[in-house]
C-alpha cells in the first residue's frame, strides 16, 4: 500500500513538474491582450500613442513606458520588464547585443530620422566645389552617416573595412579635396554661412526653419541601415501579437501623422 501511494505521489509530482515547464514555455509568448512597449520621449512616444489607439480597436491594450536615455529601454527589454521597444536603429541594437551579450531582434522598420545635406549657396550636391568645407556631426554614428551620404553621391570613397564607423581619416578617395569639419550636430544649422555644405539631422533642420523635403540637397533613402525598428526579444519575434502592432503601425493614420507632425524630419519606412 505504501509503495502504491509512493508511486501515485511521485507520478503526480512528475506530471506537475512537466505541466509547470509547459506553462513557463507557453508564458514566454507575448500576450495578445496587453503589451508594455518602451519608447523614448518625443516622436517615438507620439507615434506610438496613435499605434496604441489603433491596436486597442483590435483588442490589444498597449501600455507605454517612456525612457529618457538610449540604454535602459534595451536593458528593460532584455530583462523582461517590457515586451517591446521602439526608438533605435539596427546598428545601435547590434552593438548593444554585442556589448551586453543579449539577444534582441529587430522585428520591423518604423521611421527614419532623416539626415540630409544642406547649403546656403548650392542647389545640387554635384556642384560641390574643390576644397569645399563640409560640416558633419561629431558623434560617431551620425558622422559616419554623413560621410556615407557623400560616398553615395559619388564625391568620395571610404575604406570598406571602416565604412559603418567612418570618420574623415577613413576617406580614401577625395578628388575634390573636400575638408570635413566635425561639429556638434545641434550647431550645424547655425554654421551654414561658415561652410559650403553641412549634413544636418532632420530634427535640428526643422528646428531651425529648414524643410528636409525641399531644402535638402541629398537625403538618406528609407532603406538606410539607420532606419529605426520595433525591437523584441529574439524568442518573441514571430509572436502573433507583433502582427497586430505592425498592422497598426503600418496604417495610413500613422503615416499621415508622421508626415504632418514632423514635416520630413522623420519619414515612414513603409
Amino acid at each position: 500500500m505504501r509503495r502504491f501511494l509512493f508511486v501515485i505521489v511521485t507520478s503526480l509530482f512528475i506530471f506537475g513538474a512537466l505541466t509547470a515547464c509547459g506553462s513557463d514555455e507557453e508564458s514566454n509568448e507575448l500576450s495578445e491582450e496587453k503589451l508594455v512597449v518602451g519608447v523614448t520621449g518625443g516622436p517615438h512616444e507620439q507615434i506610438f500613442e496613435i499605434v496604441k489607439d489603433l491596436a486597442a480597436e483590435e483588442g490589444l491594450e498597449i501600455e507605454l513606458k517612456v525612457f529618457s536615455d538610449y540604454v535602459m529601454p534595451n536593458t528593460a527589454l532584455a530583462e523582461g520588464e517590457i515586451d517591446l521597444n521602439s526608438y533605435q536603429h539596427k546598428p545601435f541594437m547590434d552593438k548593444y547585443n554585442e556589448d551586453h551579450e543579449t539577444d534582441l531582434s529587430a522585428v520591423f522598420p518604423t521611421v527614419l530620422s532623416a539626415i540630409g545635406v544642406y547649403s546656403n549657396d548650392l542647389t545640387d550636391i554635384q556642384d560641390t566645389p574643390e576644397d569645399a568645407k563640409v560640416g558633419i556631426p561629431n558623434d560617431p554614428t551620425n558622422g559616419a552617416r554623413a560621410l556615407i551620404l557623400f560616398e553615395e553621391a559619388g564625391l568620395i570613397e571610404l575604406d570598406d573595412d571602416n565604412r559603418d564607423t567612418a570618420t574623415p581619416v577613413d576617406v580614401v578617395t577625395n578628388d575634390l579635396n573636400i575638408e570635413f569639419v566635425e561639429l556638434d550636430a545641434a550647431q550645424l544649422p547655425l554654421m551654414l554661412d561658415e561652410v559650403d555644405l553641412a549634413v544636418i539631422n532632420g530634427n535640428f533642420a526643422t528646428a531651425n526653419g529648414l524643410d528636409p523635403t525641399t531644402d535638402s540637397l541629398f537625403t538618406e533613402d528609407t532603406d538606410s541601415p539607420y532606419v529605426n525598428y520595433l525591437v523584441s526579444r529574439a524568442e518573441n519575434e514571430d509572436d502573433p501579437a507583433i502582427e497586430v502592432v505592425k498592422d497598426a503601425y503600418f496604417s495610413d493614420e500613422v503615416k499621415d501623422f508622421i508626415m504632418e507632425e514632423f514635416e520630413g524630419a522623420y519619414l515612414p519606412s513603409w
